[in-house]
């Protein structure tokens, strides 16, 4: 049986499934983001107990159709940004119509209706978190930042991180900021 959920985004969000599920005793083959296989069919209880649980701790499963496909969306995006392998011309638009085998136009519809942001816009937030993340811990320089998440030029990404943040790159860098917004707050 596969069980979608809502807010997982990163390998934290793996383990602490993980540890509602072994502790409700509910064996499972597999997770991943958003998605956990179990062995055998819940009963309603079951479900119902595992919902209470994961609830509790920010999780939400997901039952209708368009709230999976908007968390599968999520998580492609959360784990294309972090592969730090964005090219200079790569097209976002094209990469979701690959992967989730849809109309871009309908997926981008869908998103913005229930999201209440556009899904470039949702790409280019997560993408300045990254780009936080990575200032905090000083590996990279801006220029190496700009070339693995795909901008053109220093000067684009830190125009977008300004408008954003309200801060310079370099600024945010010079404060070390530690109050960033979790991933799965979007």
């Amino acid at each position: 049986m596969k069980i979608f959920i809502k807010n997982m985004v990163c390998t934290r969000c793996i383990m602490a499934v993980q540890t509602i599920l072994e502790q409700s005793e509910i064996k499972f083959n597999e997770i991943h983001l958003g998605e956990v296989e179990t062995d055998k069919e819940l009963s309603e209880i079951e479900l119902k107990n595992l919902s209470k649980k994961l609830n509790a701790v920010g999780f939400e499963i997901l039952e209708d159709q368009s709230q999976k496909l908007i968390e599968n969306i999520k998580i492609l995006i959360v784990n294309k940004v972090s592969t730090l392998d964005i090219s200079e011309d790569f097209l976002f638009s094209e990469y979701l119509s690959t992967q989730l085998h849809r109309d871009y136009s309908a997926i981008s519809k869908l998103f913005s209706r229930h999201q209440s942001m556009t899904l470039e816009h949702y790409f280019i937030l997560q993408k300045i978190e990254k780009v936080k993340e990575l200032l905090f811990y000083q590996e990279y320089s801006l220029k190496e930042i700009a070339a693995m998440l795909g901008y053109k030029s220093v000067q684009h990404l830190s125009s977008q991180f300004r408008n954003i943040t309200g801060f310079t790159p370099t600024l945010f860098k010079n404060m070390k900021v530690k109050s960033r917004k979790s991933l799965d707050a979007f």
